[in-house]
């Protein structure tokens, strides 16, 4: 039996990403948050997507409508009992993310895989919060989720064969590339973007250049398609944050401690994008 009903828990930018595509590949999706006015924040984003999408002419009306049937928006993980995979795109914090898997461990279907968007955290870890560690898998989406290629395949050390074979079958389904590696700190993706990421914001605190003239070198001179200060408000300064901080404590290098003004912003609350402010100033539509 394949996956064809998926729960994605976390309707924000990342998870309401993720719902968007696989309603779009023909999944049924349930998708939740912890309250309606956040289900439908995420809902009313996926909307608006579709609509860009078709008036440029990449979706028609018809294929819009029909994977907008099937999205559930909900407020109680119980709705996910029936789902073959459930997704996690909460807060990157451990704390969090394991008490979500306990309780997907309760209400899911005996069987059924329980994925994690963790963009640092130990899958092998987070496996240990359920009874089920053989069906626990990191499937680390890349942001803006309808955009990006890439979806990084996390193995923890009790992860079956078959659960990843699964995994990786789903993953094409959706129009991605699986690329499996290790269940290190970062995996790999952000263990080589965020030392990049936090050694511009270093540029910027010492006065080395300005944020345009940061992102524009990287741009313009490495061929980058969006600058690191740019690419981080759109990541989150605070997810930037929350994932240097568990490169340094779970590697122990000095390389990995985050730039002191990347804490000030979050202290500011001024996080990015989804605040419109970070590193640049945003419109509510950016």
């Amino acid at each position: 039996m394949g996956i064809e009903r998926i729960g994605v828990v976390g309707a924000g930018q990342m998870g309401g990403g993720i719902a968007q595509i696989a309603a779009q590949a023909g999944l049924g999706v349930v998708l939740h948050d912890i309250d309606d006015a956040l289900v439908r924040r995420g809902l009313d984003a996926i909307e608006r997507n579709w609509k860009r999408a078709v008036d440029k002419g990449k979706l028609s009306s018809a294929d819009q409508a029909a994977a907008r049937g099937r999205i559930d928006g909900v407020t109680a993980l119980a709705r996910l009992c029936d789902c073959d995979l459930v997704v996690e795109a909460v807060v990157e914090s451990f704390e969090v993310k394991a008490q979500v898997f306990r309780e997907l461990d309760r209400v899911v279907r005996a069987g059924a895989i329980l994925a994690t968007n963790t963009s640092s955290i130990s899958v092998t870890r987070i496996g240990t919060s359920t009874e089920r560690p053989e069906r626990v898998i990191g499937m680390h989406f890349m942001n803006p989720v309808p955009v990006m290629k890439l979806v990084e395949v996390i193995r923890g050390l009790a992860t079956s064969d078959a659960t990843t074979g699964e995994v990786k079958e789903l993953a094409e389904r959706l129009g991605k590339t699986p690329v499996e590696c290790r269940d290190f700190p970062g995996f790999v993706s952000n263990r080589v973007l965020m030392p990049m990421i936090n050694e511009a914001v270093y540029c910027l605190h010492e006065g080395v250049g300005t944020a345009e003239a940061i992102d524009s070198i990287l741009r313009l001179g490495m061929n980058h398609p969006m600058g690191p200060l740019a690419l981080a408000d759109l990541i989150g300064l605070d997810t930037c944050l929350a994932i240097l901080q568990v490169l340094q404590d779970e590697l122990g290098d000095p390389k990995y401690r985050p730039c002191p003004l990347l804490r000030k912003y979050v202290e500011a609350g001024w996080l990015g994008r989804k605040t419109g402010r970070g590193f640049y100033v945003y419109g509510r539509e950016s």
